[in-house]
């Protein structure tokens, strides 16, 4: 039988869905869940889990690129209002008096007292942690791009990253 040309097959419905003439029964059968609990699997011997090994040949520079900028902004707001919470406690707990009252005994410079918050006030350490937060986006997101690109030259000498996945 040739393939070349019109054939009478592309009148046939395709994909999985009942030919006719198997009609209620077959699409019955198909939406039965099986004994592993998945709908359409052939049911297999018990206990037996299927593997596959799937290599990482490739990774896309740009798609590194933006989820590692995302993954890095995310990091960065999470570490400013982590500053931002710490700060607030240990100003709730009194350590930043402490602090002050301490340095003030050791120096005991009438003229000149020492103040921390004019160092540790919350305006000047939240500002600071959102230019190290900016800063990191900025590296996080080169680094990881230039890994991905480092990785793309790694594989193609060495094959890529093997990877077996088992279906427990």
């Amino acid at each position: 039988m040739s393939t070349a040309g019109p054939t009478s097959t592309s009148a046939r419905p395709q994909g999985p869905g009942p030919r006719p003439g198997q009609g209620a029964q077959q699409a019955s059968q198909q939406t039965r869940p099986t004994p592993q609990g998945r709908p359409g699997a052939a049911p297999g011997p018990a206990g037996r889990s299927r593997r596959v090994k799937l290599t990482v040949s490739r990774v896309d520079p740009w798609s590194a690129m933006k989820m590692s900028f995302l993954i890095s902004v995310a990091l960065g707001i999470a570490g400013v209002v982590m500053v931002a919470v710490l700060w607030m406690i240990l100003s709730g707990m009194g350590v930043f008096s402490e602090v002050n009252r301490l340095v003030g005994t050791i120096l005991q410079d009438s003229e000149n007292p020492f103040n921390l918050m004019d160092f540790l006030g919350f305006g000047r350490v939240l500002s600071l942690s959102i230019v190290i937060g900016v800063i990191d986006v900025i590296l996080l997101t080169a680094l990881s791009t230039l890994g991905a690109f480092l990785y793309n030259i790694c594989s193609s000498l060495v094959g890529g990253l093997q990877l077996t996945l088992t279906d427990d």
